[in-house]
């Protein structure tokens, strides 16, 4: 009879090129599949309906999977450190294998499981960095050193020699009858729905949870326009210009590893110069996407606070009324508030608009980013904890960046990326009858304000941008 080896699931929910599910398959026929749902993600009022309604999904279809490769995907809630190690040592369990993570309540979590399996004489393997194509340590300087800028983080990932995509799970073998008995004792249960849970999310999802809509999308976005005018089209937020992508890796629906041979066969492809330069700049996204991972593994206080001294104890103003009305979209700025409204809406947000949004909560609002990073875990549906720090800090001038002090003014980007109006009246229809100057200048008059309910700006970017600017060199002078 074959050892009986348990893949525990995190975020890689599939069974296609998933290197510690193909290492446990490697090892043992007899693959079982676990998921925990852990309350201490799930229950605690960070988690919105749209992510866990693209979870859920995403669990259904990967336990389909694994009975269309002879096997199981078991479902256990509760604290995965007692629950995995009680699955394990009910079912006999040779070994458990899992991906490695680098947020740091994940690591705290891995050991303490690790050390709950060691004392119940059960193997654990865990060295398989399947969320990215190199893992932390790989991608250093030439001291050895952690990269605290990307320009040179790039240069060096980008000639590193990148994996191909794991085998997929197929042939394995399913639990007995008096298996499937023992884990129902040690409390695994039926795969209940997001609404079963308490999430109830009516509005379609951006993606389609699951390994097959995130691989059509991919396909898509890599074989068609899309993926060859993405340089200049990303910035746009009324146009399909970017993957949408970002949930699915986030879960793992999809393999890094298959994700960049697709942007590499796009690249090899080309036929042009420019086609190539707008396909590595997809490429270059994905090694942000692992820059900021490196950097959260590296250091983990990146999960608490700013990175830059200046920004440790700066005099943030934290407005409740102007904090609220930018979490509604109704600051009286048109394309920060379509912004918001779309993220309220839909659980997405363009990754122009982030920058926007952020910048002015930041700089125009004088808000501490931290409330802003917070609201973005509570409504976004592709949240991830390294891609949001990172971008959040980026915009607050806190965080690794080779130049700290970047603003941006609310009407030049409309007028820039959005200048039809197109998004902003899509988001806003109170105003979307509007002339176009008025909806990307932001000047709206204020007998239309009046006549619409559409606010009049909370803030005057003029002035706010030179405090901020104040405090900042105050804060850089007191801590030189």
């Amino acid at each position: 009879m074959a050892d009986l080896i348990l893949f525990w699931h995190r975020r890689d929910l599939r069974i296609s090129d998933n290197l510690g599910l193909a290492a446990a398959r490697e090892r043992s026929p007899k693959v079982v599949g676990v998921f925990c749902l852990d309350p201490g993600i799930l229950e605690t009022g960070d988690v919105p309906a749209v992510r866990a309604t693209y979870l859920m999904g995403c669990l259904e279809e990967l336990q389909s999977r694994y009975a269309a490769a002879g096997s199981r995907l078991l479902i256990l809630k509760g604290d995965p450190k007692q629950k995995i190690p009680a699955l394990a040592a009910a079912l006999g369990a040779q070994a458990v294998f899992w991906n490695r993570d680098v947020e740091p309540y994940s690591r705290e979590r891995d050991r303490a499981v690790a050390q709950a399996l060691k004392e119940k004489g059960v193997e654990m393997r865990t060295t398989f960095w399947d969320q990215l194509l190199h893992g932390p340590g790989e991608i250093v300087s030439g001291s050895n050193a952690p990269y605290t800028v990307y320009t040179p983080f790039w240069r060096n990932w980008v000639r590193q020699p990148k994996a191909a995509p794991a085998p997929a799970l197929a042939g394995a073998e399913d639990l007995t009858a008096a298996e499937q008995a023992a884990a129902a004792g040690a409390g695994a249960i039926a795969l209940p729905s997001a609404k079963d849970l308490g999430f109830v999310w009516d509005t379609p999802l951006l993606l389609a949870p699951g390994e097959a809509a995130a691989q059509e999308r991919l396909d898509y976005f890599c074989n068609s326009q899309p993926v060859e005018e993405y340089g200049e089209q990303r910035n746009f937020p009324a146009t399909e210009g970017t993957s949408h992508l970002s949930a699915a890796l986030k879960f793992g629906a999809i393999g890094v590893r298959t994700v960049w041979e697709a942007a590499f066969s796009a690249f090899e492809r080309s036929r042009s110069d420019e086609t190539r330069g707008n396909v590595q700049t997809w490429q270059q996204e994905l090694a942000w996407r692992e820059f900021y991972q490196h950097a959260m593994y590296h250091f983990p206080e990146l999960s608490q606070g700013p990175y830059r001294d200046p920004l440790k104890d700066f005099p943030w103003d934290n407005d409740d009324d102007r904090f609220q009305a930018w979490c509604e979209g109704r600051t009286g700025y048109p394309i920060v508030d379509a912004a918001m409204r779309q993220m309220n809406e839909i659980g997405w947000m363009h990754n122009r608009c982030r920058m926007i949004t952020a910048s002015f909560l930041t700089k125009d609002l004088i808000i501490n980013w931290q409330l802003g990073e917070k609201y973005f875990e509570q409504r976004l549906y592709d949240w991830d904890l390294s891609a949001n720090n990172g971008g959040w800090q980026w915009s607050a001038s806190s965080g690794m960046d080779p130049k700290p002090l970047r603003i941006f003014n609310p009407a030049t980007q409309a007028q820039k990326y959005d200048p039809d109006g197109e998004y902003i009246r899509q988001w806003l229809p109170e105003i979307r009858h509007l002339d176009t100057e008025l909806l990307v200048t932001g000047k709206i008059p204020k007998e239309e304000c009046d006549r619409t309910g559409y606010p009049t700006p909370i803030v005057d970017h003029k002035q706010q941008q030179a405090i901020f600017k104040a405090r900042y060199q105050a804060q850089r002078a007191r801590v030189a």
